[in-house]
């Protein structure tokens, strides 16, 4: 009889330890595996454009973006191109006038227009430029950066210059300015510009074409009774008397009496040591008399 008992305590035993450990068993068997995600691919980089510092009397024109928004509101804001008619979209308030009008006039009008169509009460508006397309002059030739260079305020044609890295190192000594306006081709002393006045240094406008050719090109020529005959570049100021001076001096047969010039085909009269020498000019110093 003890020894059934005993056998009963040892199988009843074995069963509530089964029962205990079961549930423990069970769950271990069904625990999700921690996954390992895949390796996420890096963020593509946005590049936004910046807003472009300009002047306060710079007017809107046509190919010029701009971007609207108001302080302390992220639920109006936008990005528009002024269009060929002048005028940009916006959300809520549909077509703006934004063509020769300053940022600050734009950003009046849009204000109007919020507070008339009754969206907002008080709106403070905020525009800044983004890109600038519709003024710009292109500069050429012997310069550091040739190209377009947007106008974002007046400048001047020094101002200009230095912008696109002054003029390379075979460049002329002077500057050729075409207006948009038509008219002849105006020259300037690149020398005057850093130092003459206002008179020296004109503004420029939009359309305008800026040209610094090779001195390569712009050269003279003297031949005859001089030390160094050849080609030499024509500097700004430059003088029979000097370009004697380019070519050597005269010789020992030579006479600064004797000199002809041939311009454009055609000889010259009446020549003075002090007279201006022009790029193709043909310099020619005869022999003295003995």
């Amino acid at each position: 009889m003890t020894k059934m008992m005993d056998r009963s305590l040892l199988i009843s035993g074995v069963l509530t330890s089964l029962l205990l450990t079961a549930p423990a068993s069970a769950l271990a068997q069904v625990k999700p595996t921690p996954s390992t995600s895949p390796t996420a691919s890096p963020t593509p980089t946005v590049t936004t454009p910046q807003a472009t510092a300009v002047d306060s009397s710079y007017l809107l024109g046509p190919g010029d973006v701009v971007e609207i928004s108001l302080v302390g509101r992220a639920d109006f804001g936008s990005r528009a191109r002024v269009s060929t008619d002048g005028t940009i979209q916006l959300p809520m308030i549909g077509s703006v006038a934004a063509a020769n009008r300053t940022v600050i006039q734009l950003a009046d009008d849009v204000r109007q227009a919020l507070i008339k169509g009754g969206f907002y009460a008080d709106p403070v508006v905020r525009t800044e430029v983004v890109g600038i397309n519709s003024r710009y002059v292109t500069v050429l030739g012997s310069v550091g950066s040739p190209g377009l260079l947007p106008l974002d305020r007046n400048y001047r044609l020094s101002e200009v210059l230095a912008r696109v890295g002054g003029k390379s190192g075979n460049g002329a000594d002077y500057i050729l300015l075409t207006r948009a306006a038509g008219g002849a081709t105006e020259r300037y002393s690149i020398a005057q510009l850093a130092s003459g006045g206002a008179d020296k240094d004109p503004m420029v406008k939009n359309g305008d074409k800026i040209f610094i050719p090779s001195a390569e090109n712009e050269v003279f020529y003297i031949s005859g009774q001089v030390n160094t005959p050849g080609s030499y570049p024509v500097t700004e100021g430059l003088t029979v008397r000097m370009a004697i001076a380019k070519g050597g001096g005269v010789n020992e047969n030579g006479s600064e009496k004797k000199v002809k010039i041939v311009r454009d085909g055609k000889p010259l009269k009446g020549i003075k040591l002090e007279d201006p020498i022009k790029v193709g000019d043909v310099v020619t110093i005869g022999e003295r008399l003995f």
